[in-house]
């Protein structure tokens, strides 16, 4: 069956340029997502239809209230659809149970976020390594040699067996991205990934996403920040749990470009 066009009323494929491929990885079809709110119901998303195509830099924006966060926990495999269908690298997630969701999480997505999630009184390699526990096909030697390669792609080669006390906050989100990247998963999910971060650290990390998307990495940043849609790919943007937009960057900014121009730290 050809996913490109299982949606017949979609936009043109974003796949021009920018190493992006012709493979699906993230696609919604008509997702809905209702809560019950006392007797009243609450349509945090009201039928979002998109694909992501490997390789793409995608920024999801919106502000509180625009279903934002709901969909992150779709993408996330965290919540089901009320309706419609999510299928993640080609696999149907809405029908699954809990565990069989957790196992798909963990094999497929790669999480960044805001508040990094290490484990405080453990080193950076342990705390890479962690994702490859719950798959017994790597052994403890893989594991630790997949973690160190990780955060030697961070820039981090110096830092392995540091904890978080003793690292600063771009260093403990340069962790938590290589923990991200440990399973080589489909997609890297992040969520105001530089919403903890001062201006220079921010553009630091922007940097690293950028390489990692020159490197294939298919990444989605989920953010409520207009500015970081300059530096991805394509954006999509949400109101009142409906696209708005979903446009391609045909002018992508380089991080590093900026991060050079900011002014230079001063010492206290």
């Amino acid at each position: 069956m050809d996913n490109n066009n299982i949606i017949g009323n979609q936009a043109p494929s974003p796949r021009e340029g920018n190493g992006v491929g012709s493979k699906v990885v993230i696609e919604l079809q008509n997702v809905k997502r209702y809560f019950q709110v006392g007797s009243e119901t609450v349509k945090a998303l009201r039928g979002v239809s998109f694909k992501i195509y490997e390789g793409e830099f995608v920024t999801i924006q919106g502000t509180s209230g625009s279903g934002k966060s709901t969909l992150l926990n779709q993408l996330g495999c965290l919540d089901t659809p009320t309706s419609g269908e999510y299928l993640l690298d080609g696999i149907s997630v809405r029908s699954m149970s809990k565990t069989q969701r957790a196992h798909l999480r963990n094999r497929k997505i790669g999480f960044v976020f805001q508040n990094y999630n290490l484990l405080t009184k453990t080193t950076a390699v342990e705390n890479v390594e962690l994702p490859l526990m719950y798959n017994s096909a790597v052994s403890a030697e893989e594991r630790h040699q997949r973690a160190v390669k990780a955060l030697e792609a961070v820039g981090l080669g110096d830092r392995l067996y540091h904890k978080s006390n003793q690292m600063s906050g771009g260093q403990m989100q340069r962790v938590a991205i290589a923990r991200a990247l440990v399973n080589d998963p489909a997609v890297l999910l992040a969520d105001e990934a530089t919403g903890n971060l001062d201006t220079r650290t921010s553009f630091e990390m922007l940097v690293l996403f950028q390489q990692l998307h020159r490197q294939g990495h298919t990444i989605i940043f989920v953010t409520h920040n207009p500015e970081i849609a300059e530096y991805s790919s394509r954006n999509i943007n949400l109101r009142d749990g409906k696209i708005r937009e979903d446009t391609i960057n045909e002018n992508i900014k380089s991080a590093a470009e900026a991060l050079a121009a900011l002014p230079k730290p001063v010492d206290d």
